[in-house]
């Protein structure tokens, strides 16, 4: 488990991805120390049950400690009754950004540039649903595993994700 290595999540503001029949929202969370997107969750709504599905997801695949810090914009889903105490549940601190801040969700930002470019801007998506099994694919088959990011030494978030798990089992 690595519990003590997510120190800190990062939601991301939601992601707009035409298809044909609207369009197909997208809620992030990254880990900010693998750069892994360990939440997310997909809906032809922006709501809360969103932000919450992406949070359930990553707390799953994740176990993180009490104590983690849970980072966001101010977006009302993200200061929802629900989701605050969905992360008090979980033992959650939450953070959000400084009102005018831009600089605050640059990791987000980066997140999404990246999906557009790579993915999102050189497809038409006749549905959600095929849209839906793009980004799944594009991130659990691409971005978790495969891109490699500066920020790691151009590992990808996996394979530095394991050299961390070696590193303390050492």
């Amino acid at each position: 488990m690595l519990g003590k290595f997510n120190l800190i999540f990062n939601a991301m503001p939601f992601h707009y991805i035409p298809a044909g029949e609207g369009w197909l929202y997208l809620a992030v969370v990254k880990d900010l120390c693998t750069k892994k997107v360990a939440g997310y969750a997909f809906s032809s709504r922006i709501d809360t049950q969103l932000t919450l599905a992406a949070l359930d997801m990553a707390v799953r695949r994740e176990r993180p400690k009490p104590g983690l810090i849970f980072h966001s914009d101010r977006g009302i889903q993200y200061a929802a009754t629900a989701f605050r105490n969905r992360l008090a549940a979980f033992g959650i601190r939450q953070s959000m950004s400084r009102k005018g801040d831009p600089y605050d969700n640059a990791v987000a930002e980066n997140f999404f540039s990246c999906l557009k470019c790579e993915l999102v801007h050189l497809r038409r998506y006749d549905s959600r649903r095929v849209a839906q099994a793009d980004l799944f694919a594009y991130i659990e088959a691409f971005y978790n595993t495969m891109r490699p990011h500066s920020a790691l030494g151009w590992l990808s978030p996996r394979a530095f994700e394991q050299r961390l798990r070696g590193a303390t089992a050492a």
